[in-house]
C-alpha cells in the first residue's frame, strides 16, 4: 500500500495534468539499488528538490501580447502534518531566487489553487 503523502501527489498529478496549459511530473530523488547488481547504489535527483514540477502557461501583459511565457512552478507535497526538511526548505530559496514559484501542496485542491494563481499572475 502507498503512504499517505504518495497517494496526494498522484491526486494532485492528475489535478494538474488535467489542465491543458500545465505540463507536470513527478521528479525522483533519492539512492536506490541497480537491479542487475545490489551492490551499486544509483543516486536520482537534487537533494531536497521537489516532489512536483510544473511548467504553466501564462498569457502576458499587454505590452507583450500574444506571448505566452511558461512558468517554473515547484510543487512539495505533504501530508496535513509533513513538515520541510532542510536540504527542502534550501532548494526552495534556490528555486525561488531564481524566479521559480514554490509551495508547499497538501491536497489537489490547494494544486489547482496554485496554478490558478500563477495563471492569473498572482505570484
Amino acid at each position: 500500500m502507498r503512504n499517505a503523502e504518495t497517494n496526494i501527489q498522484n491526486a494532485c498529478l492528475l489535478a494538474a495534468g488535467s489542465d491543458s496549459s500545465v505540463l507536470v511530473w513527478r521528479q525522483q530523488s533519492g539512492v536506490l539499488r541497480a537491479f542487475d547488481d545490489p551492490r551499486r547504489v544509483v543516486k536520482v535527483g537534487v537533494p531536497g528538490m521537489s516532489d512536483l514540477l510544473a511548467v504553466v502557461a501564462v498569457q502576458i501583459t499587454e505590452d507583450m501580447v500574444g506571448k505566452t511565457v511558461g512558468v517554473a512552478v515547484a510543487a512539495e507535497i505533504k501530508t496535513d502534518t509533513g513538515k520541510q526538511r532542510p536540504n527542502q526548505r534550501l532548494w526552495q530559496d534556490a528555486f525561488q531566487r531564481r524566479g521559480g514559484i514554490y509551495a508547499l501542496i497538501r491536497s489537489p485542491a490547494e494544486m489547482l489553487g496554485l496554478i490558478a494563481r500563477v495563471q492569473r499572475g498572482e505570484w
